[in-house]
This record gives structure tokens, sequence and C-alpha cells, in this order.
């Protein structure tokens, strides 16, 4: 039996939304999907604070999937954030960016990202690498 990772998909934009947990579920990645639609509600998440202090709905995730640019708090600040609390820091970050531009990607590596998911790269390509987000996940 394969162990339900808890994903967090901080994503602003519907469609994308939408083409990334389609694709989770195709690749039959195991996990239940959290989702907020800007930095601040991603904070809050994390931090269990407002509308998401219950954690049985809103349990600490496995891993966050990252898009950088993103209403009220941007992405770049979010996992500055994360990567900066000693409570959050051990939780993977993955980037799923529209952005290929050099800096956000040598940004998020500085910063801890995990990886940089590029979603102009291709549906095949943005397919094979969120099937592979649980290799990022750290077990208990």
């Amino acid at each position: 039996m394969t162990e339900q990772i808890k994903i967090l998909l901080v994503e602003d934009n519907f469609e994308h939304l939408n083409l990334t947990k389609y694709l989770l579920r195709d690749n039959n990645v195991p996990g239940d999907v959290h989702v907020v639609r800007d930095g601040q509600e991603a904070l809050d998440y994390l931090y269990q604070k407002n509308k998401f202090s219950d954690t049985t709905n809103s349990p600490r995730p496995s891993v966050v999937l990252l898009d950088l640019n993103l209403p009220r708090v941007d992405g770049k600040e979010v996992l500055k954030i994360i990567k900066s609390d000693e409570v959050l820091k051990d939780i993977p970050v993955i980037v799923v960016s529209s952005s290929d531009r050099e800096e956000d990607v040598s940004y998020a590596s500085m910063m801890g990202a995990a990886a940089y998911i590029n979603k102009s790269g291709g549906f095949e390509q943005l397919s094979k690498a969120l099937a592979s987000i649980q290799t990022y996940v750290i077990k208990p």
C-alpha cells in the first residue's frame, strides 16, 4: 500500500490549478491536495491561522507546490519565510512556475526549494515532473 502524502498546492490561476490537480491524479500521485489561492493563504495554512486553524481539515503538508507569481504575498516571499522558519523549513517546497527566468530558478535554488518545475515546458514535461513529486517527500 502506498502512503498518502499531503500536498499543499499554492496556485492563483484556475486553469493551472485544475491542470496540476488533473496531472497529479492522472499520474496516481498518492495524496490529498489542499489548495490555497494566494501567498497570504499559504502562510495562514502553514501557520494554522484564521480559516486554517483546524488541523483536521488543514494538516501539515508533506510537500508544497508553490507558484511564484501570487497575489497578496508573492511566492518568493512565501518560500523565504518557509525556509527561514525552524518549524517549517523541513517541508519540501517545489516551485511550479511559468517563469523560466534564470534569476527565478537561481533564487528558488538558493532559498532551498527541492525542485523547480517550469509550467511552460509543455504538457508531457509537466506531467512527468509532477509524477515524481513524492520522491521529494521526507518520510518521518
